[in-house]
Formats: C-alpha cells, structure tokens, sequence
C-alpha cells in the first residue's frame, strides 16, 4: 500500500479533488470550463518543465515571472499586423529568454556565484528591461496570426495544450534518452562525482539553464498571444506557482530526483486547486494563503522524503 500510494498518490489526489469539486460545483466539469482550465495550465506547465532541469542539477531559477514579461514584450515588439510573419515574434521571445537564461547560467558556472543570488537579480532586471522595452505600457495592436497562438485551437484543442504536449514530450525523451539527459541526473545526483567521472558539470548547468530561460520564452509568448498584449507587469509569483508544481511533482530539491511526468501532473493540480477556489468563490487573499500552504508543504514532504 505504501509502495502503491507513493507511485500513484498525486494521481489519486488529483481524482479525489476533481471528484469533490464537481460535486461541490457542477459547472466544474462543463466543457466551456475543462477547455479553460486545461489553457490556463498550459502557461504554468512550459515554465515547470523547463524549471525541471534546473531542479534535477539542484539548482534554482526564481527569475522565471520577469522572463516571461520581457519575452511577452520582446514577441509583442514584433508582432504588429503587416510587419513581419508570425515566426518573428516566437523567435523573439523564445530568444530572448533563451539569453536571460544563458547569462545566468555563466554567472552560475564561469563566476561560482550561487543560483539563488544570481536568478534573484535577474528577477529584477529582467523586469526593468521589460519596462524600459515597452516603455512602462502594454504593448497592443497585435495581429491575428500571433494571438492565435494563445486563443486558437486545433481540431477543437487550445493550441497552448498542444505546445504544453510537444514540450512535455520532448523533454521527457531528452532526460530518458540522451546523454544529456543522464548527465543532468548526475550532476543533481553528486555534483563531485559526476565531475570525477568525467561530466563537463559546467556545461550541464549552462544547458538547464539557457533552456529553462527558452522555455519561459515561449510561455512569455504564448501568455502575450492569449492576453492580446505584451504586458511588462505580467508573470508577477509565476516563479512560486511553477516551481510548487514541479516539486509536488516529485522532484526533489536537491537535485537528482523527478521527472516530466510527475511535473505535468504537479501543474494539473495546481491548475485544478486554482480553478476550485474560482469556482467556490473563495477570495483572491485566501487564495494566495492556501497557494502559500501547499509550496511549504511540498518543499517539506520533499525534506521528509530526502531524509528517509
């Protein structure tokens, strides 16, 4: 039973809540409400798995809300009908969060500084260079093509769900079957010996990290797609929401432990808790009491399990 709670438990917990909120509020289970809940975790979703990578090497990236102000910025920049194909902005934002998260990583790596330190001030200025590229205002006038790819769907799924799917899986085959994927594990495992054995650590962390700075990219692009505007005070606690999902997931903070898999279902969840306190009405202050609740509770069963 203990073996069959620990592998299956987020699973059982997930139905046990979707169970007791449709039977405290019928319209949970509505269509209309399904797709939006499944869109709304799509953004949480991107930002956990890509801040899976920096959780495995034991590392951490609170930079995570500001890139994805900045890249929505960047993509909305280029973005207006007529200018450029719809290409241009994803590239913009995908690449600028890609050189966020490159910078941090040489920080990390060439200037041993700790990853807390260095992702907390890229925080900050990540969210000045938002400000200062958008001039302090929402960026509009976007066109069709690109908000498509926050509001459209595809054979009647929101094309964020589908973006969500193929990072998903493509992250999932890099940490099971490439060589990289492996090294990411070791270096979480035992830093030092995976150093000894041969593993260029610093590389390893510059990869995790650039791509977890992509990776908010594109979430910063698909989250300015959906809103119709690139807003420089979006993203706000983005951070807190991805890296709960993750760890409830079951990675572990110190690194070496977890997966994809459990990542997406650590995102579903907190998109489901998110959603039933919408729908119960519970307020807004509550609401980032209870969110609060469950990051501590999580980070503490992950120190329980670490220790055992």
């Amino acid at each position: 039973m203990t073996r069959l709670l620990g592998r299956f438990g987020l699973v059982i917990a997930l139905a046990v809540l979707c169970a007791a909120l449709s039977a405290a509020r019928p319209s949970f289970l509505t269509l209309g409400n399904l797709v939006n809940l499944i869109r709304q975790i799509s953004i949480n979703g991107i930002l956990a798995v890509g801040v899976t990578f920096v959780l495995l090497t034991g590392g951490v990236d609170l930079s995570l809300g500001s890139l994805v102000a900045l890249t929505g910025v960047a993509a909305a920049l280029f973005a207006h009908p007529g200018e450029y194909p719809v290409i241009a902005p994803v590239v913009a934002g995908v690449a600028a969060g890609a050189l966020c998260g490159a910078a941090s990583g040489a920080v990390i790596t060439v200037g041993r500084v700790a990853p807390f330190i260095v992702t907390l001030g890229m925080m900050t200025a990540a969210r000045g260079l938002a400000l200062v590229a958008s001039g302090g205002r929402p960026v509009s006038n976007l066109s069709p093509e690109f908000t498509a790819l926050g509001g459209g769907q595809v054979l009647g799924v929101p094309v964020p769900v589908i973006v969500l799917a193929a990072v998903a899986a493509a992250a999932w085959v890099v940490l099971a079957r490439f060589r990289m994927g492996r090294h990411v594990y070791a270096v979480g495992g035992n830093e030092n010996a995976a150093r000894a054995s041969g593993i260029r650590v610093g590389r390893v962390k510059m990869f995790v990290y650039t791509l977890c700075g992509a990776l908010a990219g594109l979430a910063g692009v698909v989250l300015a797609a959906r809103i119709t505007t690139g807003q420089p005070n979006a993203g706000v606690g983005y951070e807190l929401d991805a890296i709960a999902a993750v760890v409830i997931g079951g990675t572990s903070l110190s690194g070496g432990v977890g997966g994809v898999g459990g990542t997406v279902l650590g995102a579903l969840l907190m998109g489901v808790i998110n959603n039933g306190l919408d729908l119960l009405n519970v307020p807004s202050y509550y609401q980032q009491i209870v969110k609060g609740v469950i990051i501590v509770g999580a980070v503490w069963m992950d120190r329980s399990q670490h220790k055992s």
